[in-house]
């Protein structure tokens, strides 16, 4: 092994720290940081739209390790990795360099004002066990955290033959008392909240009430702001006299309807109104006597308001009185148009199962529309960028195949920005703070999540101040806090367990599954049809388990049942612990995935899946998604059936039905009765020949 003898000069100050990295569109590598600079701006080889601009600050770093942490974060960045290592995303390399902070750090505290700080190379096992007593004692909750410390002081040692300054002599894998026992491992399983239903249920209708109800008048507002900030408009001062006229008609005009003067703090805005008239302000000064007179009779209003027409009703009334021109009010412009922006997020994100990076890469024209011959739409695909999985960090082409809801989101996101902005979740130009660099990034996804809970307060006022009782509760007492992972995550859950039901008017989850479904099979790594698979097998295990605790699976009919019997005991026996089954979410899901019965209740048969006896091509193949409702089930004939009592209820149910239609008056087409009639009595002949034990049959 080589020295760490090698001194400042063997790095060049003036090397380009990105040489080695792919540039944002547009950069030149001659205005990206040099390793001399202690602040290294990492936006311009973040190729990720929506992810944070990222620094690597050295002056965070005490002195006698700086030039050691630069030589490492330089070989992450832009050296050749060393054997069996891979080049580290940017992402990863600025939280490495936090944990370098902190290691380094206590290094030098840990020496004293009166010591000289030793060399990483210098560093002894008892050093290195000291450090993790630190971890231990600072971070005390949490293993993660202090694992991903430890992984960042071994990479002092893992890149060593590519460091030219300080590093490692000893590998902290090899220092017993340095790694801890591992995370239990349902730490490592998904644990992200769904969100609650009595939460979902309004956000998502007040959400599609933004984009269907509310943006029309938003838009407009927006039109009108943006013609404000028209350099434009303000023609100068022009002949005093033509000025005054202006001034005058637009004076006459608020007297004659009674309408007060657009106020700011108690006085005239003469900012807005010089700018509304085209007119310099100090010609409104000049003829300030007009403007006494004018307030004398119609006074000031509270806040200044655009013009933009309210054409939108709710419970009788106009939704909201004006757009006001100040942002920092919480009907302006600027907070509903981001109010808007947020809302098309949740409708986008929970309808279609798009990850936050992914729903941030969407850009202009990335709908697309299929037709029948009659010009009717039956599909909507949307084309963004998917990077999780994905070797690009660029990321790679995907489509997702959405509900209708999903565009107009879209749409409505194309109109509030201007042309020449791409990106349809980037930050909006109202208010202060926004920059140029807005046209071409993605907001954040902490921006997001503070927006999201904005709008849940926005809503919740709004009910309180309209009465209105369709409000987004507290939950067990706290203020549900809304996350952008929450999305996929109850999105998942839903369509595992088809309930059925409406949200905000009218999206049908099972029907959207399927959409779902067809969109990310050919996402590349998307992972979204095991997260729906895995939350399936759940609610089958608890479905099952409920059976088996009440002795149901005992009682079955059908030529399955026997086998359905012994595959639910054996199911309730990996459940037992010390005679009682315990079965939490996590437990119960290993054990399906472990043990899994192939016992698929469905609304007229249970299927009990064994592909040596299937009929139907989906089970013969051996596949299990969707048995037995997939529409290709041949229950009469297959001997994989089994019948609970829910299943011949519905059977039963249908007889009746089918007897209503034979019934109907007048009578039904020849060939139409004989087929009624033919179903009718085939159900009944199944029913006969696979009643329950000690069910009578009735089939009528």
């Amino acid at each position: 092994m080589k020295a760490a003898a090698a001194t400042p000069a063997a790095l060049a100050e003036d090397a380009f720290v990105l040489a080695g990295r792919e540039l944002m569109p547009g950069t030149v590598l001659e205005s990206t940081a040099r390793l001399g600079e202690d602040v290294w701006r990492l936006r311009p080889a973040q190729l990720q739209a929506h992810e944070r601009s990222h620094i690597l600050d050295f002056r965070r770093i005490p002195a006698r390790y700086r030039l050691a942490c630069k030589d490492l974060c330089h070989g992450l960045l832009s050296g050749e990795p060393p054997a069996h290592e891979k080049r580290p995303a940017m992402s990863v390399v600025r939280t490495l360099f936090t944990e370098h902070i902190r290691f380094l750090n206590w290094l030098a505290e840990r020496a004293g004002p009166d010591e000289s700080a030793p060399t990483l190379a210098a560093l002894t096992a008892d050093d290195l066990l000291g450090y993790q007593r630190f971890l231990v004692k600072t971070l005390p909750k949490s293993h993660n955290a202090r694992s991903f410390a430890r992984v960042a002081v071994r990479y002092f040692w893992r890149w060593r033959s590519h460091l030219t300054i300080d590093w490692l002599s000893i590998d902290p894998l090899h220092v017993e008392g340095w790694a801890e026992p591992q995370a239990p491992r349902h730490a490592r399983e998904n644990t992200t909240d769904r969100v609650p239903e009595q939460v979902l249920g309004p956000l998502v209708a007040w959400s599609l009430r933004f984009v269907d109800l509310f943006s029309p008048d938003i838009l407009a507002a927006d039109q009108e702001w943006r013609a404000f900030r028209d350099p434009n408009r303000l023609q100068g001062t022009g002949d005093p006299g033509a000025a005054r006229s202006v001034l005058a008609a637009f004076l006459d005009d608020h007297v004659a309807r009674n309408k007060p003067l657009p106020g700011r703090n108690g006085v005239v805005n003469v900012y807005f109104v010089a700018t509304k008239l085209g007119i310099a302000r100090h010609s409104i000064e000049r003829n300030q006597e007009l403007v006494d007179a004018a307030v004398d009779v119609v006074g000031v209003s509270s806040h200044t308001t655009f013009d933009t027409p309210i054409s939108v009703e709710l419970d009788g009334r106009a939704w909201i009185d004006g757009f006001a021109t100040n942002h920092n009010d919480p009907d302006s412009v600027a907070r509903l148009a981001r109010h808007l922006q947020v809302a098309c997020y949740v409708v986008i994100a929970y309808l279609s199962g798009m990850r936050d990076s992914e729903v941030k890469h969407l850009r202009r024209g990335s709908v697309r529309i299929e037709r029948d011959t009659d010009g009717i739409a039956y599909r909507w695909k949307v084309n963004s960028l998917a990077f999780k999985g994905e070797n690009d960090p660029r990321g790679v082409p995907a489509t997702w195949v959405v509900g209708e809801p999903v565009t107009r989101a879209i749409g409505v996101l194309e109109a509030l920005h201007p042309p020449e902005v791409d990106h349809l979740f980037a930050r909006l130009g109202h208010g202060p703070g926004s920059k140029p660099s807005s046209a071409t990034t993605a907001l954040t996804n902490t921006s997001t999540n503070i927006q999201l809970n904005i709008l849940v307060t926005w809503i919740n006022t709004f009910c309180a101040r309209h009465d209105r009782v369709d409000v987004i509760p507290d939950v067990k007492g706290q203020v549900w806090h809304l996350h952008t992972r929450q999305f996929r995550r109850t999105l998942a859950w839903f369509i595992a367990r088809q309930p059925g039901g409406a949200i905000a008017g009218a999206v049908q989850y099972r029907h959207h599954g399927i959409q779902m479904f067809e969109g990310y099979a050919g996402t590349s790594e998307a992972g979204f049809r095991a997260e729906v698979e895995s939350e399936q097998a759940l609610a089958r295990g608890e479905h099952l388990m409920t059976m088996i605790d009440a002795h149901e699976h005992h009682h079955l009919g059908g030529p399955a049942a026997t086998e359905a019997a012994q595959r639910l005991d054996e199911l309730g026996d990996q459940a037992l612990y010390q005679g009682k089954v315990v079965l939490d979410r996590h437990r119960l899901l290993r054990i399906m995935k472990k043990n899994d019965p192939g016992v698929y209740p469905g609304e007229y048969i249970t299927c009990v899946h064994d592909h040596t006896k299937a009929l139907c091509e989906r089970a013969k193949r051996g596949r299990s998604e969707g048995l037995p409702d997939h529409g290709g089930c041949q229950p009469f004939a297959c001997r994989n059936v089994a019948l609970t009592s829910e299943n011949t209820a519905a059977l039963h149910k249908e007889i009746r039905r089918l007897d209503a239609r034979l019934a109907t008056s007048p009578p039904l087409p020849p060939l139409l009765h004989h087929r009624v009639l033919s179903r009718r009595n085939e159900i009944d002949v199944f029913l006969i020949r696979n009643a329950l034990p000690d069910e009578p049959h009735a089939s009528s």
